[in-house]
């Protein structure tokens, strides 16, 4: 029997418009530059100016969703749609003309690029420099090619050997692979490029070094107790080799000097690094915080003119084409696009700037005078409820922009922190905490660092009631190690 029921149902839904607002929301000023470069291809009926196009070569931003399809397809006549709004004999939005509190970024200026060579180019320019056959150089390229960033050779030889007869065709066998690895390979700067393990790229280094009575203590230590040295057993090396604490201590200095990736020191000093846009500027002008928007996120946009006449020409025409009216309706669609892409700026501006604004009054304080113990404990919904905006728009905004402050450029979700009590009862920020933790280790007794109970400890006499547990998961999120990893000589 078919039966017929009435159900009531509440949903929630986003329109086009909102889902395309959230986009560009969480977009840094970078990434929508792109997206304004590719509105810009996609959608003929929306304009800007030439300044502002050369300002949107910036970095590679691919999002594939495509909000043009979901506009003006529904099924309008063209007879019903009123020429006359979109008809205006003013090319400039109305956003443009009211006050808006950005900067104009005139100060800008582009950072240079460099021609940088890659670290496995200046390794394939240094076998040149050998005497060796082609057979030998080709084996030579070969093991500079599985050579990882950080200049180790994590592969086994015989897994080179296999790889090169099945890519290459270059038949060979591990007797002759370790040999150029040994006599070519390990000879290339920097020093300790090829090796398999730490110990084995510490000992080429030191082999490298002019020798004198620290530097052989030091490869006889790396090379016979390197399990000792790096769980930081001094007693024992002193006993084993029966050297003084202070020959030991040279004996380290050496090891310290040496570098563990000698890969990525090269890599770091020619890489070209994408420069940080800030999203923001605060300043303090007479003792005050000034809060501007970067002028890129304010971009010139005007709906075609072109694309107007044509509207008005159809206006007055007498004899409508069906041609004309299929035009009209393609028409009307880029223009209601254009226009809800500019709305959409406008509240992007607006959004960014009110949330900004709320968390520089928060953190007033901080952003004064740069103490970061000045950072008060917020999270997302204390911001939400000053602006009354939804939890999830503020988390857009703060996960992917950056502030220009007095202080140096941060990412706004860093100012963000969970809340604890203090022996006075007052919420405390965890950032506050772990600057306290880490000062109290910075200024700790190398020759006998402190655990995470005494850590507890020093931490409960300042007024913070800390669990050891969390004592070790800041310690952590410092990256700082334990105690024994902390110890010197």
């Amino acid at each position: 029997m078919l039966k017929q029921n009435l159900q009531f149902k509440l949903s929630q839904k986003l329109s086009p418009q909102q889902i395309q607002l959230m986009k560009l929301i969480q977009l840094p000023t970078q990434a929508f530059e792109q997206r304004l470069k590719e509105e810009l291809v996609e959608n003929p009926a929306l304009e800007g100016s030439t300044e502002q196009e050369e300002l949107y070569e910036g970095d590679d931003f691919n999002n594939s969703d495509d909000f043009d399809d979901d506009y003006g397809n529904e099924s309008i006549d063209a007879d019903d749609i009123n020429i006359d709004e979109y008809l205006s004999d003013d090319e400039i939005p109305d956003y443009k003309l009211a006050a808006n509190n950005y900067s104009d970024d005139d100060d800008d200026r582009e950072s240079p690029l460099a021609a940088a060579m890659s670290f496995h180019q200046d390794l394939l320019n240094q076998l040149q420099t050998f005497i060796i056959s082609d057979a030998e150089r080709d084996i030579a390229e070969f093991i500079v090619g599985s050579i990882d960033d950080d200049g180790y050779l994590r592969r086994s030889i015989q897994d080179i050997v296999d790889d090169m007869a099945f890519t290459q065709g270059i038949y060979t066998d591990e007797k002759t692979v370790e040999s150029i690895l040994k006599n070519i390979i390990h000879e290339l700067e920097p020093s300790g490029v090829g090796a398999r393990d730490l110990q084995e790229c510490l000992l080429l280094q030191l082999k490298h070094k002019t020798p004198t009575e620290s530097v052989d203590l030091a490869t006889r230590i790396i090379e016979e107790q390197f399990d000792g040295f790096t769980r930081k057993h001094y007693d024992k090396l002193l006993s084993k080799y029966g050297i003084s604490q202070d020959q030991l201590k040279k004996a380290i200095a050496e090891v310290e000097k040496l570098n563990p990736k000698p890969g990525g020191s090269f890599s770091s000093s020619t890489r070209v690094t994408d420069n940080i846009v800030p999203d923001f500027t605060i300043r303090i002008v007479e003792g005050e915080l000034e809060l501007t928007l970067n002028g890129r996120n304010a971009p010139t946009l005007h709906v075609s003119r072109d694309y107007q006449d044509m509207l008005r020409t159809y206006k007055d025409s007498k004899d409508k084409s069906n041609a004309q009216k299929d035009a009209v309706q393609f028409i009307k669609q880029k223009l209601d696009s254009a226009k809800w892409f500019i709305d959409a700026i406008k509240q992007r501006q607006e959004t960014l700037f009110v949330t900004m604004n709320a968390i520089m009054h928060f953190q007033y304080d901080y952003f004064l005078e740069g103490d970061e113990l000045k950072i008060k404990p917020m999270i997302l919904k204390d911001i939400a409820d000053m602006v009354g905006l939804d939890i999830s728009t503020i988390s857009r905004v703060a996960n992917s922009k950056y502030v220009e402050t007095p202080y140096g450029t941060k990412l706004i979700k860093e100012f963000f922190s969970e809340s604890m009590k203090n022996d006075q009862g007052e919420d405390v920020s965890t950032l506050e905490i772990k600057k306290i933790l880490k000062t109290v280790i910075e200024e700790e007794d190398k020759s006998k660092p402190l655990p995470d109970d005494q850590l507890v400890d020093i931490l409960k006499e300042k007024g913070y009631l800390i669990a050891r547990r969390t004592i070790a998961k800041y310690r952590e999120q410092l990256d700082i190690p334990v105690a024994r990893m902390r110890k010197k000589i």
